[in-house]
């Protein structure tokens, strides 16, 4: 399966301080690749995974589910968990999901996360109600739906994701959420999270369950004012960056 231009994964070697990028669902490597670049310019390793069934076509991730995407992270975490002496792990949106999951099942091998609008829940209008109860029985009628990707503020910045939203992909993460939620008092890790005051896709309350439920004591929440969703590649990136290194620098340190 050919990758589309600008979706390929990314990776790089520097210092004893590794950090796993994860992007999101319909997503690719491309609204992470800045922040992995500015990481690796800092001297960290970087692994940036492209998530199966990701960056080709929607009817391919529709063969996939979140087995295989966290199956795909997991093995980047151990193979940098064998040369690092810390390891940290970023995400967006359902990487966030994936990161929380790591956590979960490493414990304190993940030396910190680094979540930026991420994903545990849907907002509660009545029509997502309706989606969710329908989801396990309409994905076998209806292969796909609109994507909700490319929530941008910043003009002239494109997502590279997909444009339909594939049902059965859809309805394995939202049964993933389950296990990862219930498990979210394993979360001990540090961790920051920056949040969007304004995203079209992931509900504030998605954030504030993950910050009401963990065990991290230290934990940091940073509003970003001038992002959507896809706040990696938004307005407010610079500081998503700046905050992240200073993060994995005073966490390495103490």
């Amino acid at each position: 399966m050919t990758i589309l231009p600008g979706a390929e994964p990314f990776s790089h070697d520097g210092s004893n301080v590794g950090v796993l990028l994860c992007h999101g669902s319909t997503g690719t490597p491309q609204s992470m690749r800045p922040w992995g670049e500015y990481l690796a310019d800092r001297g960290f390793t970087v692994r940036l995974p492209l998530l199966p069934g990701h960056g080709t076509t929607w009817q391919e991730m529709n063969r996939t589910g979140w087995e295989d995407w966290y199956s795909c992270v997991d093995a980047a975490f151990r193979e940098l968990n064998e040369t690092c002496d810390h390891v940290f792990v970023g995400g967006l949106s359902m990487g966030g999901t994936l990161a929380l999951r790591l956590a979960q099942e490493h414990g304190p091998r993940v030396s910190g996360l680094i979540l930026v609008n991420p994903a545990v829940k849907l907002e509660e209008p009545l029509i997502n109600r309706l989606l969710i109860r329908l989801l396990p029985v309409l994905k076998h009628v209806v292969p796909s739906l609109s994507a909700f990707g490319n929530d941008v503020k910043k003009e002239g910045v494109t997502e590279l994701a997909y444009t339909r939203n594939p049902l059965k992909a859809l309805h394995s993460l939202l049964v993933a959420w389950h296990s990862v939620v219930r498990d979210l008092p394993e979360v001990t890790q540090p961790v920051l999270l920056l949040r969007s005051t304004q995203d079209h896709i992931v509900p504030a309350s998605s954030s504030a369950l993950i910050l009401s439920r963990i065990s991290s004591t230290d934990v940091t929440e940073i509003l970003l004012e001038d992002s959507y969703h896809v706040a990696t590649i938004d307005n407010d990136a610079p500081r998503i960056f700046d905050e992240s290194a200073k993060f994995i620098e005073r966490t390495t340190q103490s």
